[in-house]
Formats: C-alpha cells, sequence, structure tokens
C-alpha cells in the first residue's frame, strides 16, 4: 500500500492564461500561502475498484501531517495478513472521507476492532435505548412497564439523539437539571389552574354578572393545561437506575466505551415517606384541613378492631382480616390459591399474585425473591378461611355452569378472579362507612406491621412475614412507628420499679441551694402516706 502524501493547493490564477498556477504559483515560498491537502491510497474495494482517502482544509502543512499519522496508524490496527480487516479500516476512512466527519478515536477503533464490533457504528442513545428494551420483555410487566415508562418520557426525549460513544456525565446532569425546571413550570401551572377553579366554585350560578364571571373563568381554564405530576425526588432515582441500566447492558456487550456516565452523577436526595399511626391530634387536624400527615398512614390497634367489626359481615372479610394481620399485598392477596393453604402447618404460601397493568390484570411471580414465603396463620384466621371455603362451595353449586374454576381463595361470586384495582375501591368506601380516618389498602399492610411490632416480634420475623428482603427496609418504612414504641417502652420500664416517693422536683432559682453546690436543689413532692412534704439533702 503507498504511503500518503501532503500537498498543497492554491486558486491563484495567471492574468494572461486565466488559468490556475497550481504548483507554479509564484507565492508557493510562503509557507502559509494555499490549502493543505491529505491523500492516502486506501486497499480496493471488494470489487476491485480503486479509492483513496482525501481531504483538504488544512490551514497548515502540520496540521495535515498530524492527520496523515491518524490515518496511519488506524490502517495498522489489523495484520497485513488480514485482508478483512484491512478493508473494513479502508471503509471505515471512505466512509469519514464521504460525510467530512473527523477521524474516529484510535483507542475505541482499536477496541471494537479487537471485539469484532462494527467501526463505523453512529449508533444513538435512544436507538439503544430501544433495542435494549426489547430485550427487557421478559421481566415482570410491572417493571418493564417501568422502566419503558423512563426511557419514553425522560431518556428519549432528552437524551435519545446523542451517539452512544459521545454520551457524556454532562449531558445527563442537564436532563435533571432540565426536570428540575420543568417540575417549577409544572407547580406553577397548577396552582393557577387550582386558583381559578377556587375562584370558579366560589361564584354562585345566579346573576347575569356572575353566569359572564364564571363562562370567562371556564374559558380560562380550558385554556389552561391541565393538572400535572411532577418528576420528583424520589422518582429520578429511578430514571438514573434505567440509564443506568441500559448502558451496563452496552457495556457488557462491547457497544460502548466501559465507562457510565449514569453512574457519575450526584442527584438532590429525596425522602422516603414514614408510617405515621393516626392518632387523635392527627385526626383532628386531617379533619380541619382535609391533608393528611403522611402520604403512609396506619390504624391504631383500636381503629382497626372498629374496621374489622365494621366489615365482619362483609363477603370479603377473610380478604381484609388476612391483610390487616398477617400484611399480604393486595396482588398476593386477590392471587392466593387454596393449594397453597396448609391444614396441618395452618399456613398460606405466597406463591403467585394478581398484577395489574393498565386496567388489565394477569398473573406473576411475587414482587421480590422474598416475596416467596410461607406465613403462619392464627388458629381464628384459619377457620374463618375453612368457612369461607364452604360458602364458596354453596356460591358454586348455585352459579352450576357459569362457575369459573380458578382455584382462587378470593373470587368474585361467580368464581372469577378479583381484580385488584376494585377490591382498593371497596375498601375506601368500606373506610369511608366506618367513619374512620383514611388509609390505603397497601397501609392495611403497614398495619399489620405496626400490629406485629407493639406485640413485641423481632423485627426479622416482621419482615420476612412482610416479604421484605432486608430488616432495613422495615426499619426504613416503620422508623416512626419504632420511635412510638421505644417511648413506650421506656415508660414501662419506669413503672416495673417500685417507688416511695414520687419524681423529684426541681426547686425554682429563687429557693434554697445545697450549700456549696451550684446545681439546684432537689425536693421531693409530698408522700401519699403522711400527706407532707420531706426535703432531701
Amino acid at each position: 500500500m503507498k504511503n500518503g502524501v501532503v500537498s498543497r493547493r492554491c486558486a491563484c490564477r495567471n492574468p494572461s492564461t486565466g488559468k490556475q498556477y497550481g504548483t507554479q504559483c509564484p507565492k508557493t515560498s510562503n509557507p502559509r500561502h494555499g490549502i493543505w491537502y491529505v491523500t492516502q491510497e486506501l486497499v480496493p474495494r471488494q470489487d476491485g475498484s480503486r479509492r483513496r482517502y482525501r481531504r483538504g482544509g488544512f490551514e497548515t502543512s502540520k496540521a495535515a501531517k498530524e492527520e496523515l499519522a491518524k490515518i496511519t496508524a488506524l490502517m495498522a490496527i489489523p495484520d497485513e495478513d488480514a485482508p478483512t480487516g484491512q478493508l473494513a479500516i479502508s471503509d471505515l476512512l471512505e466512509a469519514c472521507a464521504a460525510t467530512k466527519e473527523p477521524l474516529p478515536d484510535y483507542d475505541e477503533t482499536r477496541r471494537r476492532f479487537a471485539t469484532g464490533q462494527a467501526l463505523n457504528s453512529k449508533i444513538t442513545f435512544g436507538e439503544w435505548l430501544d433495542t435494549w428494551l426489547a430485550g427487557r420483555k421478559r421481566l415482570r410487566v410491572t417493571g418493564y412497564k417501568r422502566y419503558e415508562c423512563d426511557v419514553r418520557i425522560h431518556l428519549k426525549p432528552r437524551l435519545g439523539h446523542i451517539r452512544l460513544d459521545k454520551l457524556r456525565v454532562h449531558h445527563v446532569d442537564k436532563m435533571f437539571d432540565a426536570i428540575n425546571e420543568c417540575n417549577i413550570e409544572v407547580q406553577e401551572q397548577n396552582a393557577q389552574r387550582k386558583a381559578v377553579q377556587t375562584e370558579l366554585k366560589a361564584i354562585p350560578a345566579t346573576g347575569a354578572e356572575n353566569r359572564a364571571r364564571r363562562k370567562w373563568l371556564k374559558t380560562q381554564l380550558d385554556a389552561m393545561p391541565p393538572f400535572r405530576r411532577i418528576t420528583g425526588l424520589n422518582t429520578q432515582p429511578h430514571i438514573k437506575a434505567t440509564g443506568r441500566a441500559a448502558l451496563n447492558v452496552a457495556i457488557a456487550q462491547q457497544v460502548m466505551s466501559p465507562f457510565n456516565p449514569f453512574e457519575h452523577v450526584e442527584l438532590l436526595p429525596g425522602t422516603k415517606p414514614k408510617a405515621l399511626i393516626w392518632t387523635a391530634e392527627r385526626i383532628a387536624r386531617w379533619r380541619e384541613t382535609g391533608v393528611k400527615p403522611s402520604p403512609v398512614m396506619v390504624w391504631t390497634p383500636e381503629q382497626t378492631g372498629q374496621f374489622l367489626d365494621f366489615v365482619a359481615g362483609d363477603r370479603l372479610y377473610p380478604l381484609w382480616r388476612l391483610i390487616a394481620f398477617r400484611g399480604t399485598r393486595r396482588g398476593e392477596a386477590c392471587g392466593a390459591r387454596w393449594e397453597d393453604l396448609t391444614a396441618t402447618e395452618r399456613s398460606l404460601a405466597i406463591a403467585t399474585q394478581l398484577v395489574q397493568d393498565g386496567w388489565e390484570i394477569h398473573e406473576a411471580a411475587p414482587k421480590t425473591d422474598s416475596g416467596i414465603r410461607v406465613i403462619a396463620l392464627d388458629d381464628e384466621t384459619f377457620d374463618i378461611l375453612q368457612a369461607h371455603k364452604l360458602r364458596q362451595k354453596r356460591e358454586r353449586a348455585e352459579w352450576g355452569e357459569g362457575w369459573q374454576d380458578t382455584g382462587r381463595i378470593f373470587t368474585q361470586e361467580d368464581g372469577s378472579v378479583l381484580h385488584p384495582g376494585k377490591v382498593s375501591d371497596l375498601f375506601e368506601r368500606l373506610v369511608t362507612a366506618a367513619g374512620l380516618p383514611p388509609i390505603r389498602l397497601h397501609d392495611l399492610r403497614h398495619v399489620a406491621a405496626t400490629l406485629m411490632l407493639a406485640a413485641g416480634v423481632d423485627i426479622k420475623v416482621v419482615s420476612e412475614t412482610l416479604g421484605h428482603s432486608d430488616t432495613r427496609i422495615t426499619r426504613d418504612i416503620y422508623q416512626s412507628v419504632l420511635d412510638d414504641l421505644a417511648r413506650d417502652a421506656a415508660e414501662k420500664v419506669v413503672q416495673l420499679v417500685p417507688r416511695s416517693r414520687t419524681h423529684l422536683a426541681i426547686v425554682p432559682d429563687n429557693e434554697e441551694h445545697h450549700p456549696g453546690s451550684s446545681m439546684p436543689r432537689m425536693r421531693a413532692p409530698q408522700r401519699a402516706s403522711d400527706g407532707e412534704g420531706e426535703r432531701t439533702g
């Protein structure tokens, strides 16, 4: 293969002939005159036709020689006795010359060549996300939907146009900055819409002036964006995790260099909601403002008993009881099968669940590996399930051929599966009818955890019953509940010690102090036996 050459050309013309001087230009002695070119002979095409790499526009011979050195290095990557490799490198250089793109990075090209990848791949991040998502469809539907949502709403619109090999940390940083800026805009628009709705609600519907004002406000509402949810600080780490997972696969398949920009992005810390108990003070505040103290609220044992008494005659009472005492997830309870109930051990195996995808439902494995577990049942719950089984047999006889044999413990009257979304709606209606402070159906699972902790059950047992993969998850969620129980335990410890007096009181500063001491004097209140106080000292 011929060596490349560096040459210079100018556009100067001979005034007498009108033709270009070419190499005979009288200004060639000036090294800055004209434009420098690089020419390199390439390996012939597969059809045997000749080709070469030619590029101009260099202002100095030094810049042209640096370009030629890069070409030489790239052409030296394959061995001389590897015609296929030499052909691939020549194809790459020919494509760069045709598109006028910069030469590819030497180290990246050498890595791609060594791993058998396409050398001139220009795949974008968005194209790779599509490829990556196609391989995620074997995941649980809810997990795939979450990935797909992150890709569709955030990653592709903001980063999808960037080439995969050019994606950097600052690109990802800018994406999250844009998300936070969008959050501010959404909050402002939501506040404006709420203000208009509040004013519209306060204007009477009667009177010509009022009707005109209401019509104008409705026109304003129609022109405003609808209420939208922000992408909060607790959601952003999942977007980061999705991008990181997608690029980790690209790195593992050697589609890109082993550097994942998502690994090096720092996000503002989010806050996980803590479970709070519905105390009398919190109930009063909620009735006054309509705002729940926390997204995760938990009933007291008395409130739980009030609810179970209220729904004792409900057809799904065994389901409410199972979640309230054993903390099964909604989908796990709806998906429980009679074959998973063991009479000898009085236990229920959690081996499947019903998952809601949009409004469609399908059967799937529990949420995590730790979700596959066996939970013990108390005698009363087991007996109630047996009575429920007898009632289900009666319903089966009544429906006859119309009965659907799904094998589920909790079903519709015709034996068909329960829709998890409808179960949540029914639970909310029952809570309202019972006159109790609101909790979600998932919060009934938190009630079960609180009851177990209040009963002194070891937190590891609680964690395993709930199907948590680690006790730290249990502690994070129920830390406020644990704090309340710790204070209660402290009171009980003090009450265990018999005392002849009540607690000591600090004497005010205007009363006596111990001689030679700067500490306030302590005084014991009156004894219950003699009715007189006694000074200590």
